[in-house]
């Protein structure tokens, strides 16, 4: 157990993944996965490269079988990351890895790479000990969330040899709060129509412009709910694109807008398609012209209460290590409502501080991450060792 609770071979392989770029839909994740393999091959670790319907590699799996019966429990962590962006605006560059002032610096090192090194100790920490460990622990390292499609947890889940997990702990950064549930979507493109016509026409011309505006209005002068019951968050619309129209002289036909309405569990993914099927009802009683809705995704919202699996063993587990923490429901939606819409439970945030996630400058703080190591260590023992209550060494 040497890797037990060593902050500097975690950060030693964080820095190693910051070091490598894997952008979303800009850098092959070959190098970024051979950086992991060769981590994990050194400590004979199994594992294994999972791969897309197209055959590209989605994600890295490990998994620790124990030697009694039992439910299967997954640590889960993106190695993909955000674009650099403007790179003039960082002020060290975007894929440094480099340690100043006691930050891990550079793309990911907050989302989600020091994550997914504290897993693989973890692993590597609870492997020699497998034979006393109910059901088995899986760690997913997914080199496709960031592009939003989810790549890599869709096939963990859709492999015939991995084991279903019970639930999966993801290691979104943030130390004050474990996030155990989450506000659903609804996406939707809504085309608008109009007869096209010449700008400096004498004959009014209403556009489809014109129409896509007024939809625009309709649909954030809509009501929508007041959060109900245990769920915090109300429902939230937004029109997130506007697209259409070319040059000067021609009013377009076609307008598409981008839709985005976050759900709750009184305001469910129907009843967003309903509300903006009666905006597009109250725009078509001025006009013959068609509009067109196309659903682009569809997720349900999700909170698990501190009494459910795995929230209760992490929660459990910072509250023993010496910590403060509450459970808090998310404004934006994340993995756990894909694992949610198929029924497996999820938590969706506790690491170390960080800063400018996403943004320029991102980085991680390092003094926390033993203690942030103890906590998931004694919530993974505390999931795979029922019998008992977990022990779990404090740091040092």
């Amino acid at each position: 157990m040497a890797d037990d609770l060593n902050p500097q071979s975690i950060t030693e392989l964080a820095q190693a993944l910051v070091r490598c770029p894997s952008r979303a839909g800009i850098d092959g994740y070959g190098p970024v996965l051979a950086v992991l393999e060769d981590w994990l091959a050194a400590r004979s670790l199994p594992h294994r490269r999972l791969h897309d319907e197209a055959g590209a590699a989605v994600a890295l799996l490990v998994e620790i079988a124990g030697g009694r019966p039992g439910p299967w429990w997954t640590l889960d962590a993106c190695v993909d990351t955000a674009p650099f962006g403007d790179e003039s605006m960082w002020s060290f560059p975007p894929a440094s890895g480099d340690i100043v002032d006691g930050w891990l610096l550079g793309r990911g090192a907050a989302d989600s790479k020091l994550a997914a090194s504290m897993f693989c100790h973890i692993a590597a920490d609870l492997a020699p000990r497998a034979d006393s460990l109910h059901g088995g622990l899986a760690v997913l390292l997914d080199v496709d969330e960031h592009t939003g499609r989810f790549g890599g947890a869709r096939a963990y889940l859709a492999d015939p040899y991995a084991a279903r997990p019970a639930g999966v702990l993801i290691g979104y950064p943030g130390m004050n709060e474990v996030v155990v549930g989450g506000r659903g979507l609804w996406r939707a493109t809504i085309t608008v129509r109009a007869p096209s016509g010449h700008s400096g026409s004498s004959r009014a011309v209403t556009g489809a412009i014109s129409r896509a505006a007024h939809l625009v209005r309709l649909l954030e002068d809509s009501e929508l709910p007041t959060p109900q019951g245990d769920f915090p968050l109300p429902p939230k619309l937004t029109v997130t694109a506007f697209h259409g129209g070319e040059g000067f002289s021609v009013t377009p036909d076609r307008v598409d807008l981008n839709v985005d309405i976050r759900t709750t569990p009184d305001f469910t993914a129907e009843d967003a398609e309903a509300l903006a099927q009666q905006a597009i009802a109250a725009l078509t009683q001025e006009t013959s012209a068609p509009t067109e809705v196309t659903p682009v995704a569809s997720w349900p919202s999700f909170r698990l209460t501190e009494d459910d699996q795995p929230a209760a063993a992490l929660l459990n587990a910072a509250a023993e290590s010496g910590l403060t923490v509450s459970p808090k429901t998310a404004g934006p939606s994340n993995i756990g409502n894909m694992l949610a819409a198929v029924g497996i439970p999820a938590t969706a945030g506790f690491g170390v501080p960080y800063e400018n996630l996403h943004a320029p400058d991102e980085r991680a703080h390092l003094a926390e991450l033993p203690t942030v190591y103890a906590v998931y260590r004694r919530a993974a023992l505390a999931l795979l060792t029922p019998e008992a209550q977990a022990a779990s060494p404090e740091p040092s």
